[in-house]
């Protein structure tokens, strides 16, 4: 099953910056087929069920064991939401 899903990062400290650019990083590197479309406001990733929320774990895992509090909004939708008109 396909999934997609929009996420933003909100460091709860000063210097939140690199920690966002940090758990980008971290998503970019380990993608391995999880496609990643960045944006000013969000972060969305698309790909299969279980390799998409693998990722996601694991990178906002590190980040708050690393950081401490921070926020993650994200909405999930099943299916492939790159089909869907107008959702760039």
């Amino acid at each position: 099953m396909n999934l997609s899903v929009e996420i933003s990062m909100y460091p709860l400290q000063d210097g939140y910056k690199p920690k966002i650019e940090e758990f980008l990083a971290h998503i970019n590197e380990r993608a391995n087929g999880v496609e990643i479309r960045t944006s000013n406001m969000s972060t969305r990733l698309f790909g299969e069920f279980d390799a998409v929320n693998a990722l996601l774990n694991d990178a906002m895992k590190v980040s708050m064991e690393k950081y401490g509090k921070i926020v993650f909004v994200a909405k999930f939708l099943q299916g492939d939401a790159r089909d869907l008109k107008s959702y760039d």
